[in-house]
């Protein structure tokens, strides 16, 4: 049987917003194989709280493929084997959200869970975290690097198969006795309304009738005052301006760019469909074209 640990990183709160996985394979006693991707979210909606946590941004996302093309490859393997994961119930959970909120088909997957092991084996006042655990066993490790706690998830369990000594990874669930956990695949979910044939259709129809200019999005700057960002359609292509103070005297500034990268972490205006429609509509400017600022015109009072 196939044994591999899996983590997760997320942008924000949602379980389907994977930003990062991590795997790591164990055979013959010990880790044998480590992989790690990054993954574009749904929506690049990263919260701070997680960006804290993880240090991954929106940029960094950006160009990366989408849940289902970067666990393609690792799925075959998560099906028929058995996953490990510390706090497993969250990763589960990432697992399957992403796969159902892409309409794609939730396989029955079995895990057992690290934290519990931890708990069973290495009991400890402090707690059985992830890092704890790691620190009083000598696992050495970057924690928050999905590649990274994978790796020390599987580490932790092959700590217990020589503390306990149960053999082998599923063996611990005989020893401790901790059954082994078994999701039954889950129904599909229609996918995002902007990738299904009705989400094009309203797509396209609301390009329809709402001209370029006509997108705007209020941005919540570094300081906590509100800008307004909006398209507008020139002759030598497409113009975003901003009513911060650089954009007010012509400057590209940070809340064009987060708009130029999809970026809707600090989006107070809630049109989060309206930051991807001008993503693609950027991306399919003819070439030549450019995106810019322009001065904000101010109207004077009679």
């Amino acid at each position: 049987m196939t044994c591999l640990a899996i983590d997760f990183e997320t942008a924000n709160e949602r379980r389907e917003s994977a930003c990062a996985v991590g795997l790591a394979w164990i055979e013959g006693g010990r880790v044998v194989r480590r992989e790690s991707r990054l993954i574009r979210p749904p929506e690049l909606r990263f919260s701070p709280g997680n960006i804290r946590v993880h240090g991954i941004l929106p940029a960094d996302v950006r160009d990366k493929p989408a849940f289902p093309e970067v666990m393609a490859e690792f799925l075959p393997d998560l099906e028929r084997g058995l996953i490990l994961a510390h706090n497993a119930p969250f990763d589960m959970g990432v697992l399957r959200a992403s796969l159902a909120a892409h309409g794609r088909p939730v396989p029955a997957f079995s895990y057992l869970c690290t934290l519990q092991i931890a708990r069973g084996v290495f009991p400890d006042p402090a707690g059985c975290g992830l890092g704890k655990v790691a620190g009083r066993l000598g696992i050495r490790f970057e924690h928050h690097d999905a590649g990274e706690d994978a790796y020390a998830c599987a580490e932790i369990a092959l700590a217990a198969v020589r503390e306990t000594g149960a053999g082998d990874v599923a063996g611990l669930a005989r020893v401790l006795p901790m059954p082994v956990t078994r999701l039954a695949p889950g129904p599909d979910r229609p996918p995002p309304a902007r990738e299904g044939v009705s989400g094009r259709a309203l797509f396209a129809a609301r390009r329809a009738r709402q001209a370029p200019d006509e997108i705007r999005v209020m941005i919540r700057g570094s300081t906590g005052n509100r800008y307004e960002v909006a398209l507008e359609e020139k002759p030598f292509g497409l113009y975003l301006r901003c009513s911060c103070m650089a954009g007010r005297n012509r400057r590209r500034c940070r809340h064009v760019d987060a708009m130029v990268d999809g970026d809707v972490t600090d989006l107070i205006s809630a049109n989060h469909a309206d930051v991807e429609r001008l993503r693609r509509l950027i991306e399919g400017a003819p070439a030549g074209h450019r995106v810019e600022p322009e001065r904000v015109r101010r109207v004077q009072a009679a």
